[in-house]
């Protein structure tokens, strides 16, 4: 069993950068889909960006492209994030899954607790 930890959230401007870190107790995230998630204040938790285990394959949604890069090493994944707004602001999840690529975010396997990002205006 894999467990993901969220790193590196935390408080920037409007315009600035952050990247987030997913690692994992346990087992290695080397052979896992890693997704990142985001859940603002009222609002559904929401897809932001998916790689696959041999970080071939990538998937953003649609408000974040340009300005977010998912990537992997062998141990970690990062979600580089520029250009940050406010509207970015939410607290941000990992979640690793054996199958590239899961149809939902219910499908996923393994959770982390998440880590803050706020973006002032």
């Amino acid at each position: 069993q894999v467990q993901p930890v969220e790193s590196g959230g935390g408080l920037v401007q409007a315009g600035g950068s952050l990247r987030l870190s997913c690692a994992a107790s346990g087992r290695t995230l080397s052979s896992y889909t890693v997704g990142w998630f985001r859940q603002a204040p009222g609002k559904e938790r929401a897809f932001v960006a998916a790689i696959s285990g041999s970080g071939g394959s990538t998937h953003y949604a649609q408000s974040v492209k340009g300005r977010f890069t998912i990537s992997r090493d062998s141990a970690t994944v990062y979600l580089q994030m520029n250009s940050l707004k406010p509207k970015d602001t939410a607290v941000y999840y990992c979640a690793a899954d054996p199958v590239w690529l899961p149809r939902s975010q219910y499908e996923y396997d393994y959770w982390g607790q998440g880590t803050q990002v706020t973006v002032s205006s």
